[in-house]
C-alpha cells in the first residue's frame, strides 16, 4: 500500500508529496501545495488521487492552475488514450490492465504534468503506484530529474503490467492449439478461442494508442520550456519499444487465433463430411438387399424365379454378392 496521506487530506488523496532538489520526501496537505510551489525552491510535487471527489479536483485546479477541460476529462474518466497540451501543462489519459481471478480488469490513469508537479488520477481497476514511488525514493537521482521522470515511472509500470497478461494468453493459446487437433470436437474449445480473441482485441484498444501517446511525449513541448527533458526522453523511448513489442505480440496472437478458429471450423466440416460418407455407404449397402427383397415381396402370382427349387438360395447369394461388391468398392474409396 502507498504511504498514508497527511491527516488534513481527503481519503481520495492517496499521496501529496514534495520532493526537494535532493529527492528527499516531504508530505504536504493540499492547502499548502500552491504555497510550496510559489517558493521557487528546487524540487517538484507529486499528488496521487484515486477516484477523487469533485471538490478535490476543483481545489487542485486552483492550486495548480489546471485547465477546466482537462479537469473535466479527469473527472468523468472513460477517455480514449491521448496526450494534450493545455498551456504549460500536459494532460495524459492511459488505460491500465490487470488480471483478477483469471479476468482482465481495466482502469484508467490520468496525469497532469507541469514544470514542477505531477498529478496522477486513477479510476477503476488501476493498480496503486506505491511501487513506483518507493523505487524512485530509493534512487533519489531519478527524482532529481523532475516530474517527467516520475511520469516515466508510472508509464513504465503500466506497460510492465501488460506483459504478464499477454504471456498468460500466449500459453493458453498454445494449449488450445493442441486441443484443436484432437479427434473429439468440443464446443468449449471454440468458446475459449473466441474469449481469447475478444480479450486480445480489448487489450489492443488499450495498448495500441499508447504508442502515439509516448511518441508525442518524446517530441512534445508545452509553453516556453520543455516539460520532458532530453534525458527523460531516452527512458520514454525504452517504454515505447516495450509497447511496440507488446502490440506486435497481440497482433500476431490475434492472427493466430483467427487462423485457429478457421482451422477448427475446417476440421469440424471435414469430420462431418467423413460421417456423411460413412452413412451414405452403409445406406447403399442396406439399399441393395432392401430393393431386391421388396421387389419379391409384391403380391403377384406370375413372377420369375418363384417356382425353381434353387430360386431362394440363388437370391440370397446374389444379394450377398452385391453387398460384398459394394463394401469393397466403398472400402477402396475410403468411405468405410
Amino acid at each position: 500500500m502507498e504511504n498514508a496521506a497527511a491527516p488534513a487530506n481527503p481519503a481520495c488523496v492517496i499521496n501529496c508529496v514534495w520532493y526537494d532538489g535532493d529527492g528527499r520526501r516531504q508530505d504536504l496537505p493540499l492547502e499548502l501545495l500552491s504555497e510550496k510551489l510559489a517558493e521557487n525552491a528546487p524540487g517538484f510535487a507529486w499528488v496521487g488521487l484515486y477516484e477523487p471527489a469533485d471538490a478535490v479536483l476543483g481545489q487542485l485546479q486552483e492550486e495548480l492552475g489546471l485547465h477546466p477541460l482537462a479537469v473535466e476529462d479527469a473527472r468523468n474518466a472513460h477517455q480514449r488514450p491521448k496526450v494534450e497540451a493545455y498551456g504549460d501543462t500536459l494532460f495524459l489519459a492511459v488505460h491500465t490492465a490487470q488480471m483478477v481471478d483469471g479476468t482482465i480488469r481495466y482502469g484508467e490513469t490520468h496525469a497532469f504534468l507541469g514544470a514542477r508537479f505531477l498529478l496522477t488520477v486513477r479510476h477503476g481497476d488501476s493498480l496503486s503506484y506505491a511501487f513506483v514511488r518507493s523505487r524512485m525514493e530509493r534512487e533519489p537521482e531519478l527524482l532529481r530529474a523532475g516530474p517527467a521522470m516520475a511520469l516515466h515511472g508510472v508509464l513504465d509500470f503500466i506497460v510492465d503490467n501488460y506483459a504478464p497478461i499477454v504471456d498468460e494468453h500466449r500459453e493458453t493459446l498454445r494449449t488450445l492449439e493442441r486441443d484443436i487437433f484432437s479427434d473429439t470436437y468440443r464446443r468449449a474449445i471454440v468458446v475459449r478461442l473466441y474469449d481469447l480473441k475478444r480479450d486480445l482485441t480489448y487489450m489492443r484498444v488499450a495498448v495500441s494508442p499508447l504508442q502515439d501517446v509516448l511518441a508525442q511525449l518524446m517530441r512534445s513541448q508545452a509553453g516556453q520550456g520543455q516539460l520532458v527533458p532530453e534525458g527523460v526522453r531516452i527512458y520514454l523511448r525504452d517504454v515505447h519499444d516495450h509497447v511496440l513489442r507488446i502490440n506486435d505480440t497481440i497482433d500476431t496472437m490475434r492472427d493466430m487465433l483467427g487462423t485457429a478458429l478457421s482451422v477448427n471450423l475446417s476440421l469440424v466440416t471435414l469430420a462431418q463430411g467423413e460421417t456423411v460418407k460413412r452413412l451414405g455407404a452403409w445406406a447403399a449397402l442396406l439399399a441393395a438387399p432392401t430393393l431386391v427383397t421388396s421387389w419379391y415381396g409384391m403380391n403377384f402370382a406370375h413372377m420369375p424365379e418363384l417356382q425353381p427349387r434353387w430360386g431362394y438360395p440363388l437370391l440370397v447369394v446374389a444379394v450377398a454378392g452385391i453387398c460384398i461388391g459394394l463394401y469393397r468398392l466403398f472400402k477402396r474409396a475410403r468411405w468405410l
